[in-house]
C-alpha cells in the first residue's frame, strides 16, 4: 500500500513532484522516490511513497524501471495472486530482481499488454509508462478500492492517490466546482468521475486512461464491469451446491489476502461480515489478531459483539472505546484526511480503529462490500416488499398518509419496546428516509431518496446550486430484478466513493494498508449469478452468508440488528462539538452565494431545539466550511 503522484510537464519539476509526495507521506513512510524523464516533447515525473508490504527491501523501490529501461513504473495496492503470474512469466523466459508485485505488473505488460489486467486479483492504482510506445497508462483496480485522480490544463497533466497533492502545484487551479454540490449534501460524497474542483477528475472503478505522450491527449477504457456481471445468466444449480461454491470462493478470497510479509490482523466489528471473515479465516490460522472500538453511548456500541465472537474463536482481541476528547481531534484532522468534500461521520470511529491496529500490524482485512454483493442493506428489503404500490395510486396515497400522521419521535418509542433482534438503530434517520422514498415519483426516485443521507426537497431548499434530484447511475428495472439493480447501483457508486474512500483514508492517515477480501471481483462475479430468492429469503437479508456462519459459530452470536458503523452524531453535534457548529454555521460566515442563508439557520435553530431529524444536513454543512477553510483559507 502507497502513494502514487505524476506530473506531463513542457520543463523538468522534480522538486515540485517531492513536494507532493511530502503531502502524502503517511501513505507510505518506508521509502520514498522521483524519476524523471522527457519523452517525446514533455518531461514526465513519476513520485512514490512506499509503505513496505511485499518485499520490503530496496529491490522493491520505486519508482520501478526495467532491466532495459523501457518500461517504468508507480503502484499502489496489492495484486494477490502474483506468485501465480510470476511463475506464468518466468515459463516464458523472465527474470526477477525482486520478490515484489510491482515487478510482476511491469513484466506482465511486457508480455501480455494492457490484457494482463485481466488476470489480476487485488486492489490497485498505478501508472505504467512504455517509453517506445510514448505511452503512459493510469490504470484503477476492478472495485475502485485504490483511489486515483487526475488533473488537466492542457499545459500540464497532473495524477495523485490524494487531491492535496495538487495544491503544491503552481500548474493547479483551485476552481470549486459547484456543480457537484448537490451530490454531496444528498449522498454525503462526490461520484466518481466528478470531484469538488473543475477540470479535475477520479479515474473511474475497473478503468484506465491511456495518455499518448506525443500529442499531450489521452482515451478512457472500461476494462471491467458490475454491469456485465448482472448481464449473466442466473445459476441452474441447487441452493447446496451454490453455498459450496460460495464457501470455496471466499476461503481462497481471504487466503490470497494473507499473503503478506508484515504482520496481518483483522478489523472486527460483530457484523456479519466481518465475522465472516474471522470465521473463515480461523479454520486455518491461529493467534489471529482482531481490533474494534466501542461507544458508550446504548445503541452505537458493537463492541461487545466483537468481543464476543473474538472469544468464540481465540483470537488476541484488542478493543478501544472512543473518548469525546479522541473524537474532537478526529474531527479536527477529517478535512485533511479526507481532502475532498466527504460527510461520512463514521469515517470518525474507522480513523480511531485503524490508529488502534497500526500498533500491532500493518495490514489488515476488513469485511467491507458484503452488503452490496450478499444484500445486506435494509432499503433492499423495504423497496423489494413495497415496489407494487407504485402500481396502485390509492394504496400508495393511503400509505403516505398514514406516514405523514405518525412523529419519528414516536418510530422511536416503538422501535424501544420490540424484541431486541428486532430493534433498529438510527431509528429516526431510517424512517426519514423511507418517508421521503414513498414521496417519490418513480421506483427510481425512491432508491435515490432511500439511498440519500439528506432528503432532495432539503437539498433544493438548503442550495442555491441545487438542480433536480437524479440518479448519477442508470436505473434500469427492465434489466434485472429490483434486489440485483439495487445492489448493482449500490456496488458502483455507494460502495466506491463512500465505503471504500472512507476505509482508505482513515486506514492510510494510520499508515496501515486495508484489504477487503469480500471485494474480489469473483466473489461479485459470482453472486451476481446467484438467483435473487437466495440472497433475501425467509425475510432474512445476506442469507448465503448467513447458512456459512452457522456452520462456525451459534446462531445467537449472529443474529441482531444491523447496526453499521455509526457514531451518535446527533449527541456530539449539540454538546461537544457545539462549540463548531456556532463558529462554522454563523450566519455572516456561510457563502449566500451557493447556501440559502435563512434556510441554514431554519435548520440550526430546530436542531439545537431538539429536532435531529436533519442532524446530517448540520454535518455535512460543518464538514464543507471545515474543509473550505482548511483548503481555501475561508
Amino acid at each position: 500500500m502507497c502513494g502514487i503522484v505524476g506530473m506531463i510537464a513542457p520543463k523538468r519539476q522534480g522538486h515540485v513532484v517531492e513536494k507532493m509526495l511530502q503531502t502524502q507521506a503517511h501513505r507510505g513512510p518506508d521509502d520514498r522516490g522521483v524519476w524523471v524523464e522527457k519523452i517525446a516533447q514533455h518531461f514526465l515525473h513519476l513520485g512514490h511513497n512506499r509503505l513496505a508490504v511485499q518485499d520490503v527491501s530496496m529491490r522493491a523501490h520505486q519508482p520501478f524501471v526495467s532491466e532495459c529501461g523501457r518500461y517504468s513504473i508507480v503502484f499502489n495496492g496489492e495484486v494477490y495472486n502474483f506468485k501465480a503470474i510470476r511463475q506464468e512469466l518466468e515459463a516464458l523466459g523472465y527474470t526477477f530482481v525482486s520478490h515484489s508485485d510491482t515487478e510482476v505488473i511491469l513484466y506482465a505488460h511486457k508480455a501480455w499488454g494492457i490484457e494482463a489486467l485481466q488476470k489480476y486479483i487485488g486492489m490497485f492504482a498505478f501508472c505504467l509508462v512504455d517509453k517506445v510506445e510514448k505511452k503512459m497508462y493510469l490504470v484503477r483496480d476492478r472495485a475502485g478500492v485504490k483511489p486515483l485522480y487526475y488533473y488537466d490544463d492542457k499545459e500540464t497533466f497532473l495524477f495523485s492517490s490524494e487531491l492535496k497533492s495538487f495544491h503544491v502545484c503552481d500548474a493547479f487551479e483551485k476552481r470549486l466546482n459547484k456543480e457537484v454540490l448537490p451530490y454531496y449534501f444528498q449522498f454525503g460524497y462526490i461520484p466518481a468521475p466528478h470531484t469538488i474542483y473543475q477540470n479535475c477528475y477520479k479515474v473511474e472503478a475497473g478503468h484506465y486512461l491511456v495518455y499518448d505522450l506525443e500529442d499531450a491527449t489521452y482515451t478512457s477504457t472500461e476494462y471491467w464491469s458490475v454491469d456485465a456481471c448482472y448481464a449473466q445468466e442466473k445459476f441452474d444449480k441447487s441452493e447446496a451446491e451454490i453455498l459450496n461454491g460460495l464457501e470455496s470462493l471466499l476461503e481462497d478470497a481471504i487466503a490470497l489476502r494473507m499473503v503478506s510479509d508484515v504482520p496481518v490482523g483483522l478489523f472486527l466489528s460483530g457484523g456479519y461480515d466481518s465475522t465472516l471473515v474471522t470465521a473463515l479465516l480461523a479454520k486455518n490460522h491461529k493467534n489471529l489478531h482482531t481490533f474494534s472500538i466501542g461507544f458508550e453511548e446504548k445503541g452505537y456500541n458493537e463492541a461487545t459483539h466483537a468481543k464476543a465472537i473474538a472469544k468464540h474463536f481465540g483470537t488476541h482481541h484488542t478493543e478501544q472505546y472512543v473518548t469525546s476528547k479522541e473524537m474532537l481531534e478526529n474531527v479536527a484532522k477529517l478535512p485533511f484526511v479526507y481532502d475532498e468534500l466527504f460527510g461520512d461521520s463514521s469515517a470518525i470511529p474507522m480513523m480511531t480503529l485503524s490508529k488502534l491496529a497500526g500498533k500491532e500490524v500493518k495490514v489488515a482485512l476488513s469485511g467491507d462490500g458484503g452488503d452490496e454483493s450478499f444484500c445486506g442493506y435494509s432499503k433492499y428489503f423495504f423497496l423489494e416488499k413495497y415496489a407494487h404500490l407504485f402500481s396502485g395510486t390509492f394504496r400508495k396515497k393511503l400509505l403516505q398518509t398514514a406516514l405523514n400522521s405518525v412523529t419519528p419521535a414516536f418510530v422511536e418509542r416503538i422501535n424501544s419496546h420490540l424484541p431486541t433482534h428486532y430493534q433498529q438503530t438510527n431509528i429516526r434517520q431510517k424512517y426519514r428516509k423511507f418517508k421521503e422514498a414513498f414521496h417519490a415519483k418513480s421506483l427510481e426516485e425512491m432508491f435515490m431518496e432511500a439511498s440519500s443521507s439528506v432528503s432532495s426537497k432539503q437539498v433544493k431548499a438548503l442550495l442555491r446550486v441545487a438542480k433536480e434530484p437524479y440518479l448519477y447511475r442508470k436505473f434500469d428495472m427492465k434489466a434485472a430484478p429490483l434486489l440485483d439493480e439495487m445492489m448493482r447501483i449500490d456496488y458502483q457508486s455507494f460502495m466506491v466513493d463512500d465505503v471504500l474512500t472512507k476505509v482508505d483514508r482513515a486506514t492510510m492517515s494510520a499508515s496501515i494498508e486495508g484489504r477487503e477480501p469480500l471485494l474480489d471481483h469473483r466473489i461479485v462475479e459470482y453472486m451476481a449469478r446467484v438467483p435473487v430468492e437466495l440472497k433475501y429469503k425467509n425475510n432474512q437479508g445476506k442469507y448465503l452468508a448467513r447458512q456459512i456462519l452457522y456452520k462456525h459459530l451459534p446462531q445467537s452470536l449472529i443474529d441482531k440488528p444491523k447496526a453499521g458503523f455509526g457514531v451518535p452524531l446527533a449527541a456530539w453535534l449539540q454538546h461537544a462539538l457545539k462549540p463548531l457548529v456556532e463558529k462554522y454555521l454563523a450566519s455572516g460566515k456561510i457563502d449566500d452565494d451557493i447556501f440559502n442563508v435563512t434556510e441554514v439557520e431554519h435548520i440550526k435553530k430546530a436542531f439545537f431545539a431538539g429536532d435531529v431529524s436533519h442532524v446530517e444536513t448540520i454535518w455535512y454543512l460543518l464538514m464543507y466550511e471545515m474543509w473550505k477553510e482548511r483548503w481555501f483559507g475561508s
